[in-house]
């Protein structure tokens, strides 16, 4: 079976997407839609805008849905047989399996962005990525740490990212370095995603998603909140509610699509990412990336 996965947050460059925008009519209008949903020029931002423009919360998580998104209509026999996403990424997998439509989906990506802009400002906070130790390390040592740090993306085997307050941060990854982590780096992000810090930014997109009608998809979801696949549009629902302030259990999804009966998987947008993990989750499993136009 087919497996479709589609990347978050980090994913971005300059001049990601124009291909698509000068080869397909299709995609030239599905930009010029999002221009309009947006109320900016998102495209001006994605082909010409520099790094730091495409840094801005609000700015990277549309320009990386719509670069999955619009490139995964463009490309010819595109039948996913199964569908993830990594974070954001799971709004995209949710458009390219007809759960939500091209609209919708990006209105959502909108708002999670900026309340989750929002809830970064109200408390400053952080991610680091753990490398080295088992996961269950990482787990004791953010239980320990009085202040808030939690894990956050287990990514695959050996490599983790944890996220909370910049005190929680600092604490854990001065534990982990003493519990024999090869490496335990900041990350330069806008706030600590994916932890209880981020509960102002999911009662907010809660009532969004709530009021947004999800559809019978074609093929099942693998989501973040649990790494089990459904297509139940009212499960697929509440668990997109809770995935801001609960881990991506990544390394779990792939191993579990691969269970359910993948036999390779591709992934749609920008970067390599995501290949790369899945790689390392299991070597044999074939993996490509699609980034580009694909004529």
């Amino acid at each position: 079976m087919k497996a479709y996965v589609f990347p978050g947050q980090g994913a971005q460059y300059p001049g990601m997407g124009k291909d698509l925008y000068d080869n397909s009519a299709v995609a030239r209008e599905m930009f010029e839609k999002a221009n309009q949903i947006l109320g900016f020029d998102i495209t001006k931002i994605m082909f010409e805008g520099t790094v730091d423009d495409l840094k801005e919360t609000k700015v990277t998580q549309p320009a990386i849905f719509l670069h999955s998104v619009i490139l995964a209509k463009t490309v010819k026999d595109f039948n996913p047989e199964m569908v993830a996403g990594h974070s954001l990424g799971e709004f995209s997998a949710l458009v390219a399996n007809g759960t939500l439509t091209f609209e919708d989906g990006l209105t959502l990506v909108s708002k999670r962005a900026q309340a989750m802009q929002k809830a970064c400002e109200l408390e400053p906070s952080t991610m680091a990525a753990i490398v080295g130790v088992d996961d269950n390390v990482v787990e004791e040592v953010c239980a320990e740490v009085a202040e808030v740090v939690v894990p956050a993306n287990y990514n695959c085997p050996g490599q983790l990212v944890i996220s909370g307050s910049f005190a929680g941060i600092d604490k854990a990854c001065e534990l982990l370095t003493a519990r024999g982590a090869k490496r335990a780096l900041k990350l330069v992000v806008g706030g600590a995603f994916h932890s209880p810090l981020m509960e102002p930014a999911r009662e907010e997109l809660a009532a969004a998603i709530e009021a947004t009608k999800f559809n019978t998809p074609v093929c099942p979801v693998f989501q973040n909140v649990n790494a089990q696949p459904t297509a139940d549009p009212e499960v697929i629902k509440k668990n997109l509610i809770a995935q801001l302030t609960a881990p991506v259990k990544w390394t779990q999804t792939v191993q579990n699509m691969i269970a359910a009966g993948a036999t390779s998987f591709t992934e749609i947008g920008p970067g390599k990412v995501l290949q790369g993990l899945i790689k390392k989750v299991d070597k044999d499993i074939p993996a490509e990336s699609i980034g580009n136009y694909q004529a």
